[in-house]
């Protein structure tokens, strides 16, 4: 036995599919171009990193921080670090360092190595820490904690080290 739709029924399922194709395939696309346009800033190769600022005649900002349990740390990069604003001002000023203290992901052993190594060496007391270094290496300034204001305020944190 055939089942007859209705004509009216029948005109729409160009449209309903057509429809359905976008909402399936727009999320599946948009993933790869959208990683492609917008490579990572932070670095974890300090040496690297001091090269770069040389070369480029850029400072650093080293971010010491615990990603997975430190709550200033990840509020911090939720409202400043992960901004447009902070991240557009970032590319063309700043090299960026994230030296990572987890307590629940493990890091690469050459990785963890270097992170204690700046830690004692930058006399690191609390996290966050954000240190900036001049393009040669040279420390600028240092914010302990949390800075209130948004991307605008760091920025300018930033370039009061000028």
């Amino acid at each position: 036995m055939h089942l007859k739709t209705k004509p009216q029924r029948r005109r729409f399922r160009p449209v309903i599919a057509a429809v359905l194709g976008l909402l399936i395939a727009a999320p599946l696309g948009a993933g790869p171009a959208l990683a492609a346009e917008a490579p990572e800033i932070w670095q974890t190769d300090y040496k690297q990193a001091l090269a770069e600022a040389a070369q480029e005649n850029k400072r650093v900002l080293l971010e010491f921080a615990g990603s997975d349990w430190c709550q200033p740390c990840i509020q911090m990069d939720k409202d400043v670090l992960s901004q447009p604003d902070f991240k557009k001002f970032a590319a063309s000023n700043l090299i960026l360092v994230k030296l990572d203290f987890p307590r629940r992901k493990q890091l690469p052993p050459a990785e963890a190595e270097q992170n204690q190594k700046l830690q004692q060496k930058y006399t690191i007391e609390g996290f966050p820490t954000y240190v900036l270094l001049d393009p040669s290496g040279k420390e600028v300034r240092r914010q302990l904690g949390y800075l209130k204001g948004g991307p605008t305020e760091f920025i300018k944190w930033v370039r009061v080290g000028n």
